[in-house]
């Protein structure tokens, strides 16, 4: 397949002011693709054998005055809500695409996922070059694993485990102009190794390994 999945102007939407007509753009333009990358990544997460997992398209719907600054499509184990289990998601920022595992503030197992990430440690820093970790869902900044190491890692963990708002990302992201220049097949495959990556770290969080 040689059309491309994301073309610029879908990254452009962040550009787009007012929530209105911003939600507007998403609503035409991103969300069917990611109503896509759902069905087929629901199905592939569910083949891996620990849950079966949904997908769930974010629709913004509690914001009255500020457009959404990122938008993404989740998956959990769960047919309603998410943020309270760990997940993966499939994302934009006006900037770049993400495929990260997120464990975020609604999560109530903060301080066991951290202990088990912390005592497998290796899980996290064999990942291949270019994979990240954040603390914060909401910046569309990271940390590229190999440079931050261990120390880096074990300091968001740590705080994982004392900080109320403190959140666990890890995955990779793709910058507008890579994901634009991916074609339908190349980005799929991007994904697919991307969660086939994640997985075994999924399994340490819930507590499979």
């Amino acid at each position: 397949m040689g059309i491309h999945f994301w073309v610029k102007d879908d990254f452009d939407v962040f550009l787009i002011d007012g929530l209105e007509k911003r939600m507007e753009a998403l609503q035409n333009r991103i969300q069917p693709k990611f109503s896509t990358l759902g069905r087929h990544f629901a199905d592939r997460l569910s083949a891996h054998g620990t849950d079966e997992f949904f997908p769930h398209v974010a629709r913004h719907a509690r914001r009255t005055v500020n457009p959404p600054k990122d938008s993404w499509v989740a998956f959990a184990p769960a047919k309603r809500g998410y943020k309270a289990l760990p997940h993966f998601q499939i994302g934009l920022w006006g900037t770049h695409l993400f495929i990260i595992l997120a464990v975020i503030y609604e999560n109530p197992d903060k301080k066991g996922i951290a202990e088990r990430l912390s005592s497998q440690l290796t899980s996290l820093t064999s990942l291949p070059a270019g994979y990240i970790v954040s603390g914060d869902h909401m910046k569309p900044d990271a940390l590229k694993i190999d440079a931050t190491g261990s120390a880096g890692i074990e300091s968001l963990l740590e705080r994982l485990q004392t900080v109320k708002k403190a959140e666990f990302l890890v995955g990779r992201h793709l910058s507008r102009e890579q994901a634009a220049d991916m074609s339908a097949d190349e980005f799929m495959a991007f994904a697919e190794e991307s969660f086939d990556h994640l997985l075994p770290i999924y399994d340490i969080v819930i507590g499979r390994k």
